[in-house]
């Protein structure tokens, strides 16, 4: 049995999964982001150890694939900026296949997300799609007649340092009033946390907002910049489908039904696009990455059996 790896290096989380050639899930895990200096020998140990104990399951790994947030240079697969693992000038392609036996590729975290909602998510068969992440960071994949958007730079997406209210809050980045700032993850803790001065998590504020008016207005804020980002977006690429991804989409009807709201009314001449929460969860990107890794591998036109309905399902966690 032959299987790919793929590897989801986020600002907070990183998650990987172990899938077989055919579809199948193997193994599935998620773990704290190791923040280093020179984060290429950790990465490299951690595509070695997840290549043997795919052997201990009886396949050999033909591939690998790594996502991450930020800026890259996709013909290099250098990251040239990610603010959320504090990267600059990073080689991460070429420096992986240094140092591990696996063919490695890597992609951007969200387009490889995208990649997979349309493949196997709320977005399938899908030619014009828009779908937005929000996790410690936000960004976007952007995806026309079928094809995915990258822009002259690579920086085609970062949707999260778009600013939205303009003169607003400073942003890590050094804009004010950027879309992070109020929607994140992040956003949502740090607000929350600066006007009552106790230290939440976004899971915990959403989780107060029955019995929290602090809570409710710091959600409010971010539902209305989420609608009003996706009202300028949609005007911009008009998409047949917005999908909502990423960690706070655990927040569901209390996220969904406010953006879809704002949506709408941003758009007085026209209908909205359906806006749905991702299908894959939060191993959208592992399995775009994944994806990657076996187009990588000369093995693109297995994936047509996945689409087919062998939706990879975790079987269990590491």
């Amino acid at each position: 049995m032959n299987a790919v790896l793929g590897l989801d290096v986020g600002g907070t989380t990183t998650k990987a999964l172990v899938v077989a050639t055919d579809g199948t899930v193997l193994h599935e895990e998620r773990r704290p982001t190791a923040h280093a200096t020179d984060p290429l020998p950790g990465l490299a140990a951690e595509l070695d150890r997840l290549t043997a104990l795919a052997a201990d399951r009886g396949a050999a790994v033909v591939g690998a694939g790594v996502v991450t947030p930020g800026l890259i240079e996709e013909s290099t697969g250098t990251v040239r900026y990610a603010s959320n693992l504090g990267w600059r000038d990073l080689p991460l392609r070429a420096g992986l296949q240094e140092r591990v036996a696996v063919p490695v590729t890597t992609g951007h975290d969200v387009r490889a997300a995208g990649l997979a909602e349309q493949l196997l998510g709320a977005a399938t068969g899908v030619a014009d799609v828009l779908l937005l992440t929000i996790g410690t960071g936000i960004a976007s994949a952007l995806v026309s007649g079928g094809r995915a958007l990258t822009g002259g730079t690579g920086a085609a997406g970062e949707v999260g340092h778009a600013p939205v209210r303009p003169g607003g809050e400073l942003c890590p980045c050094g804009q004010r009033g950027c879309l992070e700032v109020y929607a994140s993850g992040a956003g949502v803790a740090r607000r929350y946390g600066a006007r009552t001065g106790t230290a939440f998590s976004a899971a915990e504020v959403v989780g107060r907002l029955g019995s929290d008016a602090v809570a409710r207005e710091v959600w409010a804020d971010a539902t209305s910049a989420l609608a009003d980002a996706l009202v300028t977006a949609t005007l911009l690429l008009d998409p047949s489908v917005v999908v909502l991804g990423g960690g706070l989409t655990a927040a569901g009807a209390d996220l969904l039904d406010p953006v879809r709201a704002g949506l709408a009314a941003g758009l007085t001449w026209r209908p909205p696009p359906p806006v749905h929460l991702t299908g894959l969860g939060p191993l959208a990107g592992c399995l775009g990455a994944a994806a990657l890794a076996m187009t990588h591998a000369g093995l693109g036109d297995h994936l047509a059996g996945w689409a087919r309905g062998r939706r990879p399902v975790p079987t269990g966690t590491g």
